[in-house]
């Protein structure tokens, strides 16, 4: 891991936004963030439990009000994206779906785009991000485990974010609109943000052209480069595995209670 100098602190809100989708090497851009000195959101470099999930299921809901189970909610302001990330200095991942909404929250706001053409973005996203929320039964047995058992909604968050973003019902209708919705989130953030406030950014381009878009110094070291599909799927199906633990620690005490208790009064007749 390349060093990474003492974050700034940030009584700004956010200062630069990642308008890049899931597997658009978001990783790699919240690596070099931090590198920079950025104090830096995104999903992997937090434990499962030190996401705000309740927030984020909140969030789409108030996004995209016909999301599936969506409640009744008012359209989230500065203040609401504020409880989210109001103590960062740049956000990724988690928050590219929510980017249009971010850049109206935070007009200041820098916002770095990343776009991966979409013949190479979608296999990785549907394998690596969709279809762990949405294919079933697992998708539905990790998020019941997630939620009763850890109080964690992230199952719940993420098929909400993905079924608001892509203004689709079923994981079918995702697959059908995933390159109408790929082409205008980009088209969409692009007319939303000046030319002096964006960056286009390719990953390959190398530290120079973000850090003088930042104005920052350019580093000593080279450009990150991680979250390749196999790092990723391990990092996941780490997750799997802690929750399964985690709920096997909860549960088998309690089975074990009851098998005790069923043997006591078997015993007894």
């Amino acid at each position: 891991m390349p060093a990474i100098k003492e974050q700034k602190t940030n009584d700004q809100g956010l200062l630069i936004i990642n308008a890049g989708l899931f597997r658009s090497a978001t990783k790699s851009m919240a690596l070099a963030y931090q590198i920079l000195g950025f104090k830096t959101h995104h999903g992997l470099l937090e434990s499962v439990t030190d996401t705000p999930w309740v927030s984020l299921e909140e969030a789409a809901e108030a996004t995209w009000p016909s999301v599936p189970g969506a409640r009744s909610r008012t359209r989230f302001t500065r203040a609401d994206w504020d409880k989210i990330w109001g103590n960062y200095n740049v956000v990724t991942d988690l928050a590219s779906p929510f980017a249009l909404e971010l850049i109206h929250a935070y007009p200041e706001a820098k916002v770095v785009i990343v776009e991966r053409e979409f013949e190479s973005w979608w296999p990785s996203f549907q394998t690596e991000i969709l279809d762990r929320v949405m294919i079933q039964p697992m998708a539905s047995i990790n998020g019941f485990l997630g939620l009763y058992l850890m109080g964690i909604p992230a199952v719940q968050a993420m098929r909400k974010i993905h079924f608001g973003f892509f203004g689709a019902n079923t994981h079918a209708a995702i697959r059908n609109r995933a390159k109408i919705v790929h082409e205008s989130y980009y088209r969409e953030v692009r007319a939303a943000v000046p030319p002096e406030r964006r960056l286009e950014y390719r990953i390959g381009d190398g530290w120079g052209p973000l850090c003088r878009f930042l104005d920052v110094d350019v580093p000593d070291l080279p450009f990150p480069r991680d979250n390749h599909s196999a790092s990723h799927a391990q990092e996941a199906k780490a997750r799997v595995r802690l929750l399964w633990s985690t709920a096997g620690k909860i549960v088998l005490p309690v089975v074990l209670g009851f098998i005790a208790i069923w043997v006591g009064l078997r015993c007894r007749r």
